[in-house]
């Protein structure tokens, strides 16, 4: 980063104040558009600075004075990427330009930042002035996958919260939302053909309070799901943003809720699973699906609707955590593992991972897995979602693969931001503001090429013990703004990055959060009514440790027994 940086978050690459007073928007301000896909950012910026400024921004052309001047050019591509713009502040108005529709949309929301938090409100404040300082910035993020996790099969986030959230990362400049929509304590999407999974597995009948081991319960039931139509609102809502939703159907663990909907998915010969119920506790579930044509068919048919849902590349399908007990236990699932020549059938895991992740490639998709999904052969173009630190990500990069960085003890949000009593349900390692800023994506030791394959970072939101929409604020805020500048931001190595010049700005950013309506942690610790005394949680004590990885063996080189 060079030049004078302003009060923005992410910081751009280039700023340089320059001469004179700037630009002040006023009611005689116009708007103007050019280029293919600039009219969808003149639309939200007029509709979002419309309303926190009470100015009407009318439509003109490029040659207007006065005016905010919007433009996707190609040309501008060629040097800083689709994603990268340029804006340009001088008394006549503000220029902006685009490499491309998105790099438009992301300057756009640094000339938000720019007039000053009260632009971030939904209705205008007397006595306000819009004034932009003189300004030249030059801007493109150094990652294309910029994404947060948000778990919604644990505690359910109704759609308008999901859509909240979609402005929440427009706002940071962050571009791909992992929905995780399944898992052992709920099914959150509406899948026609096969009903009974939300009918049935969308709801739990009461609800562990803290930790699992905590003896407090919610004794109400808690569920959700989204419609189909949800679904597109969801998907086109974040299209809009320039936001790719990244769909998660968790296979062959967290499977209790659809084995609940559907208890033919489960090892029926190794245990009872008619009468299986939606979990209501937290940990891992020993239910998993029995490696069955008749399951195969079954995921088949659900992708097949998700992928209608969601155009993404990508499809995220879980493979973790999935333990053999039932497996072992089931006479159908030694015999299927014995037919594919594994040793024992803890391969079987990997046989899931590698035929849907064919599958998925045969439809012309990109299967994601977290990093479980390296003891097995990659499908083609299957993606390392590395989440029990850098090994699984360094792994997959020195073998070719693109990979996602998304280490838990680094960008976990669920994890607590301080050490003091004061911290609502302690969960994980201590990862404070500066600890997140100081988060570096590529591991140590790749060479250029291979660290080409990072595609980009994530910073996952768990929750289990974030039980409403107040509880996620805390957790990700403010934490989310240090991350989303580590993704876009050229950053040096973290012992030399200027923590306090980041801090200096977040002392603006706080108050766009404010404005906002976002419950984020403050610096001097929680509310009294953002804490939860007497709920447990589980915090490790020290620094992050990474766990030792050893080398996998591939399911289909195990000998035959």
């Amino acid at each position: 980063m060079t030049g004078v940086i302003p009060d923005v978050i992410p910081a751009p690459v280039e700023a340089h104040g320059g001469p004179g007073e700037g630009f002040t928007l006023g009611p005689g301000t116009v708007m103007a558009a050019s280029g293919e896909g600039a009219e969808s950012t003149a639309r939200w910026l007029r509709a979002t600075l419309g309303a926190a400024t009470g100015l009407p921004l009318a439509p003109a052309n490029g040659a207007a004075q006065n005016a905010v001047r919007l433009t996707v050019d190609p040309r501008l591509a060629g040097e800083l990427g689709a994603e990268g713009y340029r804006l340009d502040v001088t008394p006549t108005g503000a220029d902006l330009r685009g490499g491309g529709p998105a790099g438009l949309f992301w300057g756009a929301q640094t000339l938000r930042q720019l007039l000053g938090p009260d632009a971030f409100r939904r209705a205008p404040l007397p006595g306000r002035s819009w004034r932009l300082a003189p300004v030249r910035i030059s801007d493109a993020p150094r990652f294309g996958w910029r994404g947060m996790l948000l778990d919604v099969a644990r505690h359910f986030m109704p759609k308008e919260g999901v859509l909240r959230y979609l402005d929440l990362l427009a706002a940071h400049k962050l571009n791909v939302l992992h929905l995780h929509l399944t898992d052992d304590q709920g099914w959150r999407v509406r899948i026609e053909r096969y009903p009974r999974l939300t009918e049935v597995g969308s709801w739990r009948a009461r609800t562990r309070f803290g930790h699992r081991s905590s003896a407090l319960w919610e004794a109400k039931p808690h569920g959700g799901y989204y419609t189909q139509d949800d679904i597109r609102e969801i998907v086109s809502y974040a299209a809009e943003r320039h936001i790719t939703v990244v769909p998660e159907i968790d296979l062959p663990g967290h499977s209790q809720a659809a084995i609940a909907a559907y208890p033919e998915l489960g090892n029926t010969d190794a245990v009872d699973t008619a009468a299986v119920t939606v979990r209501d506790d937290w940990g891992i579930s020993p239910y998993v699906l029995a490696p069955t044509e008749a399951v195969l068919r079954f995921y088949e048919g659900v992708l097949e609707e998700v992928l209608a849902l969601f155009p993404s590349p990508f499809v995220h399908l879980g493979g973790d955590e999935c333990p053999p007990d039932q497996w072992r236990k089931s006479a159908t699932a030694r015999a299927r593992a014995a037919e594919l020549g594994l040793v024992d059938v803890d391969g079987l895991r990997s046989w899931f991972a590698g035929h849907f992740g064919a599958w998925l490639a045969a439809r012309g998709r990109r299967m994601l897995g977290w990093d479980e999904i390296l003891d097995g052969p990659l499908p083609p173009g299957a993606v390392v979602s590395s989440w029990r630190g850098h090994r699984g990500g360094e792994t997959a990069a020195r073998a070719g693969h693109d990979v996602v960085m998304c280490p838990e003890q680094q960008v976990y949000l669920d994890h607590r931001q301080a050490p003091g009593e004061d911290e609502p349900v302690p969960i994980g390692y201590v990862r404070t503001l500066a600890d997140v800023y100081r988060f570096e994506p590529v591991p140590d030791g790749l060479t250029a090429e291979e660290a080409r394959h990072v595609l980009g970072a994530q910073a996952n939101v768990w929750t289990e013990v974030t039980e409403d929409a107040g509880r996620v604020d805390y957790q990700v805020f403010p934490r989310l703004a240090a991350f989303a500048e580590v993704a876009w931001s050229p950053l040096p190595a973290p012992a030399e990055r200027d923590l306090a010049d980041f801090e200096r700005r977040m002392g603006a950013h706080y108050r766009r959060l404010d404005a906002l309506g976002v419950a984020y942690r403050p610096s001097g610790g929680p509310h009294p009514w953002q804490r939860r005394p007497g709920v447990p949680g589980r915090p490790f004590a020290g620094p992050p440790v990474e766990p030792e990885r050893t080398a996998p063996v591939p399911w289909n080189a195990r000998p035959k027994t």
